[in-house]
């Protein structure tokens, strides 16, 4: 996409007699908008003597040159800081004399912004994600499996560490099945290029920010897949890592100084503590070792407090959102980055877009911790995130056990679920938690086939998710009760979706050669994907909850004068509870959503069963 922008603005300039560029080998942003509200723009050149030149525009209606960097320790740089304050879309020219005398003419297009009314939606409580990783997903294009000139270019679907050949086209030929399915808005793992020489399938070693990874598909297929998203009533999220980059990435191969990386060019692990965010009791060697030290030698760590930095990684996401036209971002391991740099982020990225999304990845096992990153909260004041939705983990944790568990009168399994939700006046917005059961860095729900066999587990834990408070997520798979261990291998919880290949013995798209318990798996969540949407219990009405009674755990969502009673058993034996002997308001004759059971002065039900009881 790049190539292709330059070469016909290039092409447009000769028609004028202007010589251009031969030097530049990076221009980021590719191009920009005019009309934004932010006015101020950085472009980043990278390329032979761009530090030394002296710099200047040419033809450049209302754009203002305010400021340009150079770094001593690589020539090969140059930064721009332009003010487009009132300046019309157009196409003007950046200007380098050489030492040499040489004039250099490098053409830059500012854009008309596009105004649809699809175009960064943002994502909220009505919405069910579906996370995918675009290579194990499905294969639409297996010409694009190996692309010349990248470093890793085996193709290898029996090896759960190497690329698979899924692709952007494969999600796009199935959209249809995500709208059937009932979800609403796409999650995709990262897709910009990762030009490593291995582990590059799952993203998140990224080596151009501005560049889809081509064995994925072009910038232009991942714009088209957005809009025919938007088409299908779908929304899409894109996965950004700002806390690192790939070790391939120019920016780290051929760094402007050494203060765009902790630690420069040399490889110092974290520590992994990011619990130092909050701590108040520790040191700030402690701090630096988590938030400056690398995850692996491949993934230096940017550091966002220089300010070069920082503006280069907001405009990043800002041109995505006005590109592709993306409803919502995941920023990976938010903790790991400097606080001060991320909450700007957020601000800056929101108030270019205030109906917009994030959700940062808040990987803790306390939730007061979760809570501390989310925008607003009492427990991080004075200092202010900006940061929207965070990831409930310590939920996550709690329902991977209280679904497997025998209640008891007071203590384990479904009380686990009650208790957690009893302390939820951490969050500053308990609507704007981000919830799942599985996700592509833990063990899927389903871990093994003797949990893909018990169909009253997965039940239970599926209406949960989907009746309680806050965002849910459902990752590709778990409809079909998909099983994975973390214990065996991360490759592994990322295995192909079935069918999603050409000659698969087995699909799920098409609903060929599934066993009894896929079918009733994917049958019951595509009905309660249908209960949940665009019901008003769940955009507007509020969550209550009892104390279990016997092993039973009964909550409800009210609007006024509707309701819906979620009933679950936690025992191993069937349970017969009068409605009248629950503190909350539960009216008589109800019918249970899932059989069409009708129920009275009391209510049964069997072991580990869940009711969905409406009037």
């Amino acid at each position: 996409m790049k190539l292709r922008t330059f070469f016909v603005l290039s092409a447009l300039l000769l028609s004028f007699g202007i010589p251009v560029s031969a030097q530049v080998l990076h221009t980021a942003p590719l191009f920009w908008w005019s009309g934004m509200k932010n006015p101020r723009l950085q472009i980043l050149l990278h390329g032979e003597n761009m530090g030394t030149a002296d710099v200047r525009l040419g033809k450049a209606e209302g754009v203002k040159l305010e400021e340009t960097v150079a770094f001593p320790s690589n020539p090969r740089y140059r930064l721009l800081y332009l003010d487009l304050t009132g300046a019309p879309s157009q196409t003007f020219v950046i200007e380098l004399k050489h030492r040499d005398g040489t004039l250099e003419r490098i053409p830059y297009e500012l854009r008309e912004r596009d105004t649809s009314e699809t175009k960064a939606q943002g994502f909220g409580k009505t919405d069910v994600l579906y996370l995918i990783m675009p290579d194990r997903f499905a294969n639409g294009n297996p010409a694009n499996d190996r692309v010349p000139g990248l470093k890793e270019e085996r193709v290898d679907r029996s090896d759960p560490f190497a690329r698979h050949g899924g692709d952007l086209e494969g999600i796009r030929k199935h959209l249809d099945y995500f709208t059937d399915l009932g979800v609403t808005a796409l999650w995709l793992n990262p897709i910009q290029i990762n030009d490593m020489d291995e582990g590059s399938y799952h993203g998140y070693a990224v080596t151009d920010y501005y560049r889809i990874d081509p064995r994925l598909g072009s910038n232009e297929d991942f714009k088209t897949l957005v809009s025919e998203a938007h088409a299908n009533g779908l929304k899409v999220i894109m996965d950004m890592i700002f806390n690192h980059s790939g070790s391939e990435n120019y920016l780290f191969t051929d760094m402007p100084s050494e203060d765009w990386y902790h630690h420069g060019s040399r490889f110092v692990p974290s520590s992994f503590k990011t619990a130092t965010q909050m701590d108040p009791y520790t040191s700030p060697e402690a701090r630096e070792a988590a938030l400056d030290g690398w995850f692996v030698r491949t993934m230096p760590d940017f550091n966002q407090k220089n300010p070069h930095v920082l503006t280069y990684l907001i405009q990043n996401s800002i041109w995505w959102i006005e590109y592709a036209g993306i409803d919502g971002i995941r920023q990976d391991t938010h903790p790991f980055a400097d606080w001060d740099g991320m909450a700007e982020w957020c601000r800056a990225v929101l108030s270019e877009y205030p109906a917009f999304n994030i959700v940062g990845e808040t990987w803790y096992t306390d939730k007061s911790q979760v809570a501390y990153w989310q925008r607003n909260s009492r427990l991080s004041a004075p200092r202010e995130s900006n940061l929207p939705t965070v990831m409930d983990f310590p939920l996550t944790f709690a329902m991977d056990k209280a679904f497997d568990e025998v209640t008891t009168p007071w203590e384990n399994g479904l009380h686990r679920l009650y208790e957690y939700l009893s302390s939820d006046f951490v969050f500053e917005n308990r609507d704007s938690l981000l919830i799942f059961l599985d996700n592509h860095d833990t063990s899927r729900f389903t871990k093994d086939s003797t949990d893909a066999r018990n169909l009253r587990r997965y039940k239970q834990a599926l209406t949960f998710l989907l009746t309680t408070r806050g965002i849910p997520q459902i990752y590709y798979g778990t409809e079909f009760l998909m099983p994975a261990d973390k214990e065996n291998g991360d490759g592994l919880l990322r295995q192909d979706f079935v069918g999603g290949w050409e000659g698969d013995s087995r699909s799920f798209f098409e609903g060929k050669a599934l066993t009894k318990e896929e079918k009733e798996a994917y049958d019951f969540t595509r009905r309660l994907l249908s209960w949940r949407k665009w019901n008003p219990l769940i955009s507007e009405g509020r969550l209550v909850q009892a104390p279990l009674v016997d092993g039973v755990y009964i909550y409800q969502r009210i609007l006024d004068e509707l309701s819906a009673t979620v009933v679950m058993n936690g025992t191993d034996e069937t349970k017969t509870i009068r409605p009248s002997g629950v503190p909350l308001d539960i009216p008589t004759g109800l019918t249970d959503f899932f059989t069409g059971r009708k129920f009275g002065e009391t209510i049964e039900i069997g072991p580990h069963e869940v009711l969905l009881l409406e009037p």
